[in-house]
């Protein structure tokens, strides 16, 4: 069935950049759908989709990007993004498979950006190196990953990051751990320009029978508390301090609440699960309704942990 979107505004990619992005880049697609491409399966096309398919091509397309000072918009895995119905104007640029490779050293790993966080903390846990076991079940690329300073099970990438090789404006640059100013799901790659071309991680030496009961028993928690299979977000809201935001959405009763095809998932009330066919209008129309009831019951004010990607109505 086709997908009926809201027209986007007028095309932003000139003629002469979307030649430069070709010059770079074997892999440019126009009007690509988006929602083949986010974990949720919803959103529109982008304008223009780049998949660079190795550091040379990423390194091109960089330089493209920086010099026509055209919109764009970074896309790993798909996880914990919220595309627009209309889309996605400018530039999308996909870093996936071909920027996957990583070299493993006694003291931890060197990764390309596209590298899949689950693998590496596989991978690690077999070659008897710990500290990445809590992010073998979030869904994400490594340099998306360092983006938002991923975590879960009271662990976050930037107590394991060493540096990150970074695409500038200005030149390639290399950023240490402080450099990149981690907080609470956040990074200074979110505020400032800035492209990961590959990340270097500090393990530790670990018995490998260890770390994998550890990966094990984290796995099948996530499996018990999160829902697993179809279409959905990640978390939607951040956790307020001191407390959970799953928590307080269930205690609010907005389990199972619905709009359209979206609805809050009954498995754990912090993601939302697309049934089929939805839309981005309907995930906010849910937005709204699990804050103001959360905000009714309890006078927290949840922010949003999922990142809106494209043209939505000024909220």
């Amino acid at each position: 069935m086709k997908r009926a979107r809201a027209p986007r505004s007028p095309a932003t990619v000139s003629p002469e950049v979307l030649a430069a992005l070709c010059g770079a880049c074997a892999d440019v697609r126009r009007e690509e759908p988006l929602h083949l491409h986010v974990s949720f399966r919803i959103g529109g096309p982008a304008e223009v989709l780049v998949v660079p398919r190795s550091a040379d091509e990423l390194r091109a397309v960089a330089c493209a990007l920086f010099a026509a000072g055209v919109p764009y918009a970074i896309l790993g895995r798909g996880s914990n993004l919220l595309i627009s119905d209309r889309g996605v104007s400018g530039i999308v640029l996909k870093i996936g498979h071909g920027l996957d490779r990583a070299r493993w050293s006694a003291t931890g790993v060197t990764a390309e950006a596209g590298a899949g966080l689950p693998a590496l903390a596989m991978r690690a846990s077999e070659r008897g190196l710990g500290g990445l076991e809590f992010a073998a079940g979030i869904p994400a690329s490594v340099g998306g990953a360092i983006a938002m300073n991923a975590g879960a099970h009271g662990h976050s990438m930037d107590e394991i990051t060493d540096f990150v090789t970074v695409l500038r404006p200005s030149g390639e640059e290399t950023w240490g751990r402080h450099d990149l100013a981690f907080a609470y799901r956040t990074s200074r790659l979110q505020r400032e320009p800035g492209i990961v071309l590959d990340v270097t991680l500090r393990l530790t030496p670990a018995d490998p029978g260890r770390t994998r009961a550890t990966l094990a028993s984290w796995l099948d928690d996530r499996a018990r508390t999160q829902p697993i299979g179809p279409p959905s977000s990640g978390c939607i809201f951040r956790n307020p301090p001191g407390d959970a935001a799953g928590r307080l959405i269930d205690a609010a009763g907005a389990k199972g609440l619905r709009s359209g095809a979206v609805e809050v998932s009954d498995v754990h009330a912090n993601y939302m699960i697309n049934a089929g066919g939805g839309r981005a209008a309907d995930v906010l129309t849910l937005v709204d309704d699990v804050r103001h009831r959360v905000r009714e019951r309890f006078g927290v004010e949840l922010e949003l942990e999922v990142k809106l990607v494209g043209e939505f109505p000024s909220r």
